[in-house]
């Protein structure tokens, strides 16, 4: 009863400001916008997928505590009154772990519904810029959502804006997929730049350093010649000296 007091309040007030200037009124529908938005697709596969993982878990805990409780039976008769106990509590606390884990995977306030409030908010922030950037650019005045608290008693389909909140969704993500291929582009053109760069310094680094070799050697073998000049030298003049002593 609240709902349709508030509609009917809206729908009066509208027709208030209606009277006054012409409106331009808008609505969606936030449930078809999902189900045509492949991002909510792969959010929605990979929330199934966890959810069934966590299931099959809960499932081998429950074949490990009926196993438990089977065995119990089988060997009832033949345990004492302590065994019997000790058993028992062992397998009340295995149920009370489960318990627990359900709670905390599938709770109200479990892992699911926190990585469906983590992964579907960015897609509603979609959907919420792109109504906004709509309905600013053709000035819708009003843009009610359909799949709200709020009843709609009569929608005409041609208020019905939800398409063109996807086709915007679209664009805007083909958009930066093209700019996030253009940075992995110029990202790798700048790293062949500066292998390229690397190369050519680790080239010019090399070509100095051989030339310092080959001066080196150079002057190496430059001594060498040296010394074996000197030494001829010498020779000559002990040679030279000995026959003077001779004489």
């Amino acid at each position: 009863m609240r709902k349709v007091f508030i509609l009917i309040l809206c729908f009066l007030t509208t027709n208030a400001i209606v009277s006054q200037k012409g409106v331009k009124i808008g609505y969606i529908d936030t449930e078809y916008i999902l189900e045509n938005l492949s991002e909510y697709s792969e959010v929605s596969e990979r929330l199934e997928s966890q959810a069934q993982r966590w299931n099959s878990e809960i499932q081998k805990k429950k074949r490990e505590i009926l196993g438990m409780k089977e065995a119990l039976n089988a060997e009832r008769i033949l345990l004492t009154k302590e065994l019997t106990d000790e058993m028992e509590q062992e397998i009340l606390i295995e149920e009370i772990d489960l318990e627990e884990f359900q709670q905390k995977k599938f709770g109200p306030n479990g892992d699911l519904i926190i990585q469906k409030t983590q992964l579907i908010q960015p897609i509603q922030d979609q959907i919420f810029n792109a109504i906004r950037e709509i309905a600013k650019s053709k000035k819708y005045d009003f843009i009610f959502d359909k799949s709200s608290d709020l009843v709609m008693l009569y929608s005409d389909k041609r208020y019905d804006i939800s398409d063109q909140v996807i086709q915007t969704i679209s664009r805007s993500n083909n958009r930066k997929k093209l700019d996030s291929r253009k940075e992995k582009k110029e990202f790798d053109q700048q790293k062949r730049q500066e292998i390229q760069k690397n190369n050519d310094e680790n080239a010019k680094f090399n070509l100095r350093d051989k030339k310092q070799e080959n001066k080196i050697q150079e002057k190496d073998n430059s001594n060498r010649k040296l010394s074996v000049k000197e030494l001829l030298e010498q020779r000559k003049q002990k040679n030279s000296a000995n026959k003077k002593g001779k004489d």
